[in-house]
């Protein structure tokens, strides 16, 4: 009797402090008006934006590299990434440090929102957008409060074309 009313202790206690154990939590940033999450677990550290180093050829959403506590890391610019224009950067624009198929990348956002606890029944499948639409790299759309968080699969987003790019740019 003891152990159960423990284990009701600890989920409420976890629930409290916004711990969970049957959803995921996501780091959520802002590119323009939409609100994009990732695997809190596969996010290194948030860093402001500075500027990096050209690489020649690379596809336009690579930036180039940055030197981090000696680590080249290969940026993308998420928003050339998606097709959406570039903007000035501001004081909220930043890039966020992830791990795309073991190696460390960043990705240049607007702002980073928030980390969301998201159930995994308020997680749908992306729509199905027809043949033209490419949402491969969405794991789906998450539902917080009103918000619509689209989920993204990092490492599908990063296509194999771009990983020897990412590769090849951090070895420079």
């Amino acid at each position: 009797m003891a152990a159960a009313t423990l284990e009701t202790a600890t989920k409420e206690l976890n629930q409290q402090i916004g711990l969970t154990t049957d959803g995921s939590q996501f780091l959520t940033f802002n590119l323009g008006d939409e609100l994009y999450g990732v695997d809190i677990l596969r996010v290194q550290e948030i860093k402001g934006y500075t500027a990096v180093t050209k690489i020649p050829n690379t596809p336009p959403h690579i930036m180039g590299v940055l030197n981090l506590r000696g680590t080249i890391v290969p940026i993308v610019e998420l928003r050339t990434k998606f097709g959406m224009p570039t903007i000035a950067y501001t004081t909220f624009t930043v890039i966020i440090v992830v791990v795309v198929r073991d190696k460390v990348m960043g990705l240049v956002v607007d702002s980073v929102s928030d980390v969301l606890n998201i159930d995994k029944k308020d997680i749908q499948p992306p729509p199905q957008l027809g043949v033209k639409v490419d949402v491969s790299f969405l794991n789906g759309i998450g539902r917080s409060g009103d918000k619509l968080v689209a989920l993204l699969d990092i490492d599908r987003m990063m296509s194999e074309g771009d990983a020897p790019v990412a590769v090849a740019a951090s070895a420079a």
